[in-house]
């Protein structure tokens, strides 16, 4: 988390004004009333593909961002701080530790630790949206992930607030700590994926697959200058990379396809590509990484599905195999038995499911996987995978120990450069090599507005 600053007439104006807080810890007061988020999404209208610098370039709006004077917090001192998990050689969370066992590093210069706490320190208030993708290749795991979310609402903190967002870049929940609130709001999501209306006229809705499209708005838009802890729970497939500029996967057709199959799957292929063309975004894939880079949040991924990532090729076949057996077993008990028996006719022809075609799909997808993975790891998050609904409740419960788990380093940094660029951030614990750090590796530093 990252404090940044900027000089005005020989005063030091802090657009984070969290920072502030940091400064006297000791003092339990609540965090100001947050202001609603207004227009969610609008900040993604604003961002438009520059060739010539292949990027999504920000077209500056001159009301948004703008600080009112009640927002300026006046100080003579900037604060870069770090939420960071120790952990030691079995991944086992170290705790006891203080401020003069952690040694920090920018730019590979010294730094001396002015601020510390702990992770579940009452009175810093965490600030956490939940990114929830409830698109049509969601459907198996949808309903135990919402009951599993209810997870963190139960443990939010007495100054803790949560706001909610959908893969439809639709903010369902603005920030709030009423706990029946949030579960209410979360229902809802289920309810629209799966439910008709009254009369049958409505047909369920499932979400857009905008899942990067949705973080790149909670990032620009959501967290505020007093959040001292933002946080970002991200749970999707990450299909959408097919459609950001610069794609890193492009559909093709399958191999291993029967003769009779190859031209159905070119007409298909020819309607998916133009789909996508209609619908490209104006940003890639590397301006949300450097989007994520430069916010605040600690990110933590859950990607529903098998996982495919860091599998060799045996290995992929063989849950790519087990994947299918799992997505059939599910479709056999949620469907009619004239359905089941399209399903069964499906499955037993090999030639979709052979060891190329299977390999095929696992390398696809192990590609969008590991996409997702950069995300987190930026932040100095991490990255689980859903295989299969039940394990929902156990990640999302692990998720709220790993934040509570976690030390809270600040220190001043000595390079008073504003320049805003980027600077390397090493920390370690004195005397211990052998445990592993979990935290921002890079920050960026504040400059010239």
């Amino acid at each position: 988390m990252i404090a940044r600053t900027r000089f005005d007439l020989g005063i030091v104006v802090i657009a984070f004004a969290f920072c502030l807080s940091l400064t006297n810890l000791s003092a339990q007061t609540p965090p100001p009333k947050r202001k609603p988020i207004k227009d969610f999404g609008s900040s993604l209208k604003n961002i438009k593909w520059n060739p010539a610098r292949n990027s999504g370039v920000e077209i500056i709006d001159a009301n948004r961002n703008r600080l009112d004077e009640d927002d300026v917090i006046r100080i003579d001192t900037s604060l870069v701080t770090s939420d960071v998990l120790v952990v030691d050689k079995e991944g086992h969370h170290v705790s006891g530790l203080t401020a003069d066992d952690f040694e920090v590093k920018e730019d590979g210069e010294s730094q001396k630790v002015e601020h510390f706490y702990l992770g579940d320190n009452a009175i810093v208030p965490r600030a956490i949206v939940l990114i929830i993708d409830y698109s049509g290749s969601q459907a198996p795991y949808l309903k135990t992930s919402i009951e599993a979310a209810k997870t963190l609402v139960n443990k939010l903190g007495p100054l803790d607030h949560m706001a909610i967002v959908t893969d439809d870049v639709e903010l369902v929940c603005d920030f709030t700590n009423d706990r029946k609130k949030l579960k209410k709001e979360l229902d809802s999501i289920y309810d629209r994926a799966t439910k008709d209306s009254l009369l049958g006229f409505r047909p369920a809705k499932y979400g857009r697959s905008d899942q990067y499209s949705a973080l790149f708005a909670t990032l620009n838009e959501a967290f505020q200058a007093t959040d001292q802890r933002p946080i970002v729970v991200f749970q999707t497939d990450g299909d959408e990379v097919y459609r950001l500029r610069n794609p890193i996967i492009v559909p093709t057709i399958r191999p291993d396809l029967a003769p009779e199959d190859v031209e159905s799957a070119k007409k298909t292929l020819e309607t998916r590509l133009s789909l996508m063309d209609e619908d490209r975004k104006e940003y890639s894939i590397d301006d949300i990484y450097r989007a994520v880079e430069k916010s605040r949040a600690t990110i933590y991924t859950i990607i529903p599905g098998f996982r495919y990532l860091g599998l060799n090729r045996e290995q992929k076949i063989k849950q790519a195999h087990a994947e299918y057996d799992e997505l059939f077993k599910q479709a056999f008990e949620s469907t009619s038995s004239k359905r089941r028996e399209q399903i069964k006719a499906n499955q037993e022809r090999s030639r979709l499911f052979s060891d190329t075609n299977l390999l095929f799909r696992a390398e696809t997808t192990a590609t969008i996987q590991s996409a997702l993975t950069v995300v987190s790891t930026l932040t100095g998050g991490w990255t689980d995978f859903l295989e299969r609904p039940s394990q929902a409740d156990d990640i999302y419960s692990r998720i709220f120990t790993d934040i509570n788990q976690r030390y809270i380093i600040g220190y001043y940094p000595t390079n008073k450069n504003f320049d805003g660029k980027r600077r390397s951030l090493a920390i370690q614990v004195r005397n211990h090599p052998e445990y592993k750090i979990l935290g921002r590796k890079t920050y960026y530093s504040a400059g010239a507005k």
